[in-house]
């Protein structure tokens, strides 16, 4: 049964802001984010200019379409502007939102009445690609009706279209559309706005609630679709759907069936628990997640860092009284990752994530039991893990943590989770 039990989140302007309608004109990423700007074009998809993929996205579709082995090259070429559709500065709108996982964009179809909002939208793409490919051999097809929740040949076996589709009509009803109020059709060509003014600033913040309780993180599900992750703070999260905006309807998703559960991994009270949630820009293909707790070393063997109060930053955790009844840094921040591979298709299709940690990033002792912060952000370009931490605690930061610039407590931290293992996992100036 889907849960409702009282959660208590409320959806501020900035994030009703990410649905709002294509019509607006506005660039928006299916990761929610704003495209970035490069200095030279993309060597795969080339974008150039404004596109939502950095060079290691580029170089990871370019790698997708040669696992493809399409040997016809029209429908080669149709084939590569749909996976690179997910650069296009435009993407979240032609991947609309909605409840399943879409590996294409909304493919401009004849069946439907055009309605577009932005120019060059036609209406028999969808008609183009099923012709093209119909008799095409395809590996790891971006078109099998598993990656969208039904039942058919699997993605990494050899498949043409009509071995996966019962006809045409059936292939553009699942996977076509036109461009209406919320979504844009994908013709082939770089999506453009039919207006160079910019749209209005909003004149107030719109709230609606969609349910009740106390969770410390809402982070939007990578693949753009209306789904997030939640975690409380005793360490167990959730993906949840989100009800469209104005429905009146609420948070769906089983409150008995986490989607990943690390209490056992958690030191949960007033100020400890799980502080960080984030996903690896490119989670949609490598299923990397990374968490943010806090852990016990009386409790947990792995609960091990070095303490924070030490002699680099002229302290001595011997004289330091305890606080709360504990000794200093009996509580430790952690950074671990996780992983959701091996549990469905794709890492977009997956409703759990392996409770086994694939690897201790980071972990540090506290000398105090409050101000030890623990949000985890990815660099939208840089792809960076950023941490941020707290001064470690003590009324009035008496031990002047946060103004010593060999103390890591206090700071913004940048770690390279891509370059692993490391026997620095500190990127240089890493300290913000």
């Amino acid at each position: 049964m889907a849960a409702m039990g009282s959660i208590l989140l409320v959806l501020f302007s900035s994030v009703l802001f990410l649905f709002l309608p294509a019509s607006s004109g506005l660039p928006l990423c299916t990761n929610s984010r704003a495209p970035i700007g490069t200095k030279v074009p993309l060597a795969f998809c080339s974008y150039n200019g404004s596109t939502c993929c950095s060079t290691t996205d580029d170089v990871s579709l370019q790698r997708q379409f040669a696992s493809m082995d399409i040997s016809d090259a029209a429908c080669g070429s149709l084939v590569k502007s749909l996976i690179c559709a997910k650069c296009d500065p435009f993407s979240s709108g032609i991947f609309p939102d909605e409840s399943k996982i879409r590996t294409v964009p909304l493919l401009c179809n004849s069946t439907f009445p055009v309605r577009s909002q932005l120019k060059g939208a036609t209406t028999s793409f969808c008609e183009n690609v099923w012709n093209t490919c119909k008799n095409v051999s395809i590996r790891n097809s971006p078109f099998a009706p598993s990656l969208l929740g039904s039942a058919g040949v699997q993605p990494s076996s050899p498949s043409r279209l009509t071995d996966l589709w019962q006809s045409k009509n059936e292939f553009c009803q699942a996977l076509g559309g036109s461009s209406g109020n919320e979504s844009v059709c994908f013709d082939g060509n770089s999506v453009s706005s039919n207006t160079t003014q910019n749209p209005p600033s909003p004149k107030g913040l719109c709230l609606e609630r969609i349910g009740n309780e106390s969770y410390l993180n809402m982070v939007p599900h990578p693949d753009g679709s209306n789904r997030v992750f939640l975690s409380n703070q005793q360490g167990k999260l959730w993906l949840a759907t989100v009800p469209r905006q104005g429905s009146g309807g609420t948070l769906e998703f089983d409150i008995s069936s986490p989607f990943l559960d690390l209490t056992d991994e958690v030191h949960s009270d007033s100020e400890f628990g799980l502080m960080g949630l984030a996903f690896h820009p490119s989670f949609t293909t490598n299923g990397r997640l990374f968490v943010s707790y806090n852990c016990d070393k009386v409790q947990s063997a792995s609960c091990a860092g070095r303490c924070s109060c030490n002699s680099d930053v002229n302290c001595d955790p011997s004289k330091l009284s305890h606080d709360n009844g504990a000794q200093p840094c009996r509580y430790q921040s952690v950074i671990a990752e996780y992983t959701v591979n091996g549990t469905s298709a794709t890492p977009s299709m997956a409703t759990t994530a392996s409770p086994s940690e694939v690897r201790r990033i980071f972990t540090m002792g506290l000398p105090f039991t409050s101000h030890h912060g623990g949000q985890i952000l990815f660099g939208p370009a840089d792809g960076y893990l950023y941490f941020m931490m707290g001064d470690g605690g003590g009324k009035g930061d008496p031990l002047n943590f946060s103004q010593n610039k060999k103390s890591l407590l206090g700071k913004i931290m940048r770690l390279d989770v891509n370059n692993m293992p490391m026997t620095q996992r500190f990127k240089p100036s890493n300290v913000h």
